[in-house]
């Protein structure tokens, strides 16, 4: 139990009553779903793998977090901690060891790779544990009971953040986003193996010597070793063979150079790839294409904010602040920006909300003087003004 645990208040929580079969089914310990070995291996050999992700974590660890005032409706996990402190916590610093990119860096391999992140709070600071390595202790009248890393430290509920993907088979843990996509990373791995394996082999396929003679194991073993001494592909060597007692070689297999162009296939298998992160593969085409700007708009909108927002929800609820992100200096959405801008503006102008409520929404300070509704211009010159086709005032009277 963390110390603070004692200063907040218990409350009565009503138990799921399904939660008893929730737990059976899921088990008591639940660990890693996925062998999250296979993807970091992905990452660290597939070059599309490491782009895709490595775009994805660039991404989401420049975008700062505007931290707002108090939620009302949440009972925070942590209370009594300062406003000013959570956003040195979330933009700063979270740690002595480390500054905040480094840490949303390592936070969001995790997220991809694995589908989950478990962040520790000792009451000051902020720590990643890695995901592959926490179990989690379910119980059949409770939610979770206890975090396990390495199967050695117990965490309490109360000192765990956990951030995870989505997952139609589990409650308690995220699936890999990468998942989808795991056999055509096999097939791709396999398709970059072949080829590197037939030109260690000299880009030549197996060979066949045949010869009419039944030949002894001994002298068998003699004409394979004489064989790798003069043809040898892992060294350049290619010196003259001379056969005779009716030897002969040949290929085991006809193999083209065009056979071996697996091109098209690899940049489709690195599509789907690519599809499965939620980045338009047209973001990492080199070439020039007038379609690079809506599609990094879009990747923006329908991948790294939805992420950065998992973030923002599962620390307002830990901490109870409102958290908004900032993305006042993304160049891919400075047309959402002035899209918002114009939306608050139309309501100010048709005197639906006021000017500083407007500028509230936008997490803009307020200006004195701009707390009341303005009148639309055509209405409040058409009740001023009946010249201009207004209608009169009831008590207007005829000069005559």
């Amino acid at each position: 139990m963390a110390w603070y645990d004692r200063l907040i208040p218990r409350r009565e929580e009503k138990i799921n009553p399904a939660q008893p079969m929730i737990s059976r089914e899921e088990g008591m310990m639940v660990s890693t779903r996925e062998n999250s070995t296979n993807y970091r291996n992905a990452y660290e050999q597939q070059e599309v793998v490491n782009r895709g992700v490595n775009m994805i974590v660039d991404d989401v660890a420049e975008v700062p977090v505007d931290v707002g005032e108090k939620v009302i409706g949440i009972t925070p996990v942590v209370k009594n901690i300062r406003r000013s402190r959570v956003n040195s916590l979330l933009n700063v610093e979270p740690n002595p060891f480390q500054d905040i990119s480094s840490f949303k860096r390592n936070l969001v391999i995790d997220l991809l790779i694995d589908g989950n992140i478990f962040i520790y709070f000792d009451g000051s600071a902020l720590y990643q544990l890695p995901a592959e390595n926490v179990e989690i202790e379910t119980h059949e009248t409770q939610y979770v009971t206890k975090y396990i890393y390495d199967g050695q430290v117990d965490y309490a509920p109360s000192e765990i953040i956990h951030i995870k993907e989505n997952s139609f088979n589990s409650i308690y843990r995220g699936v890999p986003r990468l998942k989808p996509a795991w056999r055509t990373m096999q097939l791709l791995g396999s398709m970059r193996n072949f080829q590197d394996n037939f030109f260690k082999n000299g880009a030549v396929p197996g060979l066949v010597l045949k010869s009419p003679n039944t030949l002894s194991e001994k002298i068998k073993e003699r004409m394979l070793a004489a064989w790798r001494v003069r043809y040898n592909p892992n060294t350049g060597g290619r010196r003259p063979l001379i056969l005779d007692g009716g030897l002969e070689v040949s290929n085991l297999t006809q193999v083209s150079f065009k056979d071996l162009d697996f091109q098209p296939s690899i940049l489709a298998n690195e599509k789907i790839i690519l599809q499965a992160l939620g980045i338009p593969p047209l973001l990492l085409d080199s070439g020039n294409n007038a379609n690079i700007r809506p599609n990094h708009r879009l990747y923006y909108l329908e991948t790294i904010l939805p992420i950065i927002r998992k973030f923002n929800y599962a620390f307002e609820r830990f901490f109870g602040f409102d958290l908004q992100e900032d993305v006042s200096n993304i160049p891919a959405l400075q047309p959402e920006l002035q899209d918002k801008a114009a939306y608050y503006s139309t309501l100010v102008n048709g005197g639906i909300i006021t000017p500083n409520e407007a500028r509230e929404s936008m997490r803009l300070e307020g200006i004195e003087g701009n707390d009341e509704l303005r009148v639309p211009a055509n209405i409040a010159g058409s009740a001023a003004n009946p010249s201009e086709g207004g209608r009169p005032s009831e008590d207007t009277e005829d000069d005559d």
